[in-house]
């Protein structure tokens, strides 16, 4: 089977230029400039852009949180993903604590296989520590898991910080990589004991038990532990401007640290919250929380100025029901938003078309530094012969309107109702194959792909 896309404009990281590209089976055969058709089918793109498939590297499908589970499981995430430009998710295996690694790899991978419609992986959570995990890591590394996750609060999922400096010492060794939740559990949970003794039990209460210091603290805790180990870390959900002046303090030292932020904390403001209709607040209940205009103004410089390496969404989804389970309890609100359909084009919409970042940068952060960070590039990331044939065709013409009734995702609301965009999603090509034309998405199969080191 043979494609060609003819007449578009090719992003990349490093700028743009106008040229046909050639899918040939599940690859990229040409790239270049008035190529032969021969016996492909032709697809006219004059005007549009054609991006490399976006990877989404944090999302959580089929998760249990708060005593409920995600509203997408990865055969509706998957399909949401792919309408929103996302060919490949690299989701977290979470073994249960005493679990193994293995166990939990095993559970998630028969959570995904022959469900998902887009191509995934896995990073693996560590939530435990012992010198069987220690010796499993590398069992992981083998299996095409090359990266981790580390909390540094919720107690069922965090270690202490003894164990998390010798799972960095570790991962050292093995040229593996951690993404760290940065917040301080410990002043998290005298804010919030004080806040329900006094009866403060609605939404707004969120934000303020988790503020920003508490965030950069940890944040700057963690890196000073990375420091002594020598070692890379990801700073996941990266929210406030506090935060990033850790780590600008961080590299300045000379340290390695990369940086995902979310559409939300780039778009979104800790006002939601204050919100007197119990939803509307409930429904922006995240963490960490949602901050304030300088955080995003701060946030978006970074964007620009190259500090910030990926976004990704943190998707985790809940419908109005399951965040109803919080109504007399703000702890009780499973926290998180849906988002993986969106991200494409809120960062046009809001980046590119605002005049805030290129649509080069936005290349970068979505599609070449995910693969490259998470061990998948060339393969991923890339519009380039012998790359997979994963092609987002975006159309700077088309504006349409987000609405929940027109989503792919399980949630009956979206964060952005109503929100106009520049442009919209035309087609999605996954491996070669047509997998979503003008939002409708195809039958498609998604791959497991085994990763490699970071190469970022």
């Amino acid at each position: 089977m043979k494609t060609l896309l003819r007449n578009g404009t090719v992003v990349s990281a490093k700028g743009e230029r106008r040229a046909d590209v050639l899918l040939e089976g599940e690859q990229i055969a040409a790239v270049g400039e008035s190529l032969s058709a021969g016996d492909a089918q032709v697809v006219d793109c004059a005007g549009k852009l054609l991006f490399p498939g976006f990877i989404d590297g944090h999302t959580h499908f089929d998760l249990e949180v708060c005593g409920t589970i995600t509203a997408d499981d990865f055969a509706s995430g998957s399909r949401a993903a792919l309408r929103g430009g996302t060919t490949m998710v690299v989701d977290f295996a979470a073994p249960d604590k005493g679990q193994s690694l293995a166990a939990g790899l095993r559970r998630w991978r028969e959570k995904a296989e022959g469900k998902t419609a887009c191509d995934y992986g896995f990073h693996m959570t560590i939530d435990d520590w012992n010198e069987d995990i220690s010796k499993e890591l590398a069992e992981m590394m083998e299996q095409g898991i090359s990266s981790f996750k580390m909390y540094m609060t919720y107690p069922a999922m965090m270690i202490p910080e003894g164990d998390l400096y010798r799972a960095l010492l570790r991962l050292k060794a093995l040229n593996g990589v951690a993404g760290v939740h940065c917040e301080n559990d410990g002043v998290i949970r005298v804010l919030t004991a004080e806040a329900k003794a006094a009866g403060r039990l609605a939404p707004w209460s969120h934000p303020r038990t988790r503020p920003a210091p508490l965030e950069a603290e940890a944040v700057g805790h963690l890196l000073r532990l990375a420091q002594l180990a020598d070692v890379p870390v990801i700073i996941v959900h990266l929210s406030s401007r506090e935060s990033l002046e850790e780590v600008r303090a961080a590299r300045r030292r000379g340290q390695t640290v990369y940086v995902e932020t979310c559409p939300h904390y780039l778009l979104l403001e800790d006002g939601v919250y204050d919100n007197p209709d119990f939803m509307e607040a409930a429904k922006f209940v995240c963490a960490p929380p949602l901050r304030k205009r300088e955080d995003r103004e701060a946030l978006w410089e970074a964007l620009r100025g190259g500090e910030i390496d990926t976004v990704a969404t943190d998707h985790c989804s809940f419908t109005a029901a399951q965040k109803r389970a919080g109504r007399y309890d703000f702890t009780r609100i499973p926290g998180g938003l849906p988002g993986v359909e969106h991200r494409g084009v809120l960062l046009y919409t809001y980046g590119v078309a605002a005049g805030r970042i290129t649509a080069a940068d936005m290349c970068r952060v979505l599609s070449e530094n995910p693969a490259k960070l998470y061990g998948c590039w060339p393969r991923k990331g890339v519009i380039a012969p012998g790359s997979d044939g994963d092609i987002v065709v975006y159309d700077p013409a088309a504006n349409s309107v987000i609405s929940a009734a027109d989503q792919a995702q399980h949630t009956d609301y979206t964060p952005y109702e109503s929100w106009e965009t520049a442009g919209s999603i035309a087609q999605v090509y996954l491996r070669g194959r047509l997998a979503v034309n003008r939002g409708e998405v195809q039958d498609v199969q998604g791959q497991f792909i085994p990763r490699e080191k970071n190469q970022l």
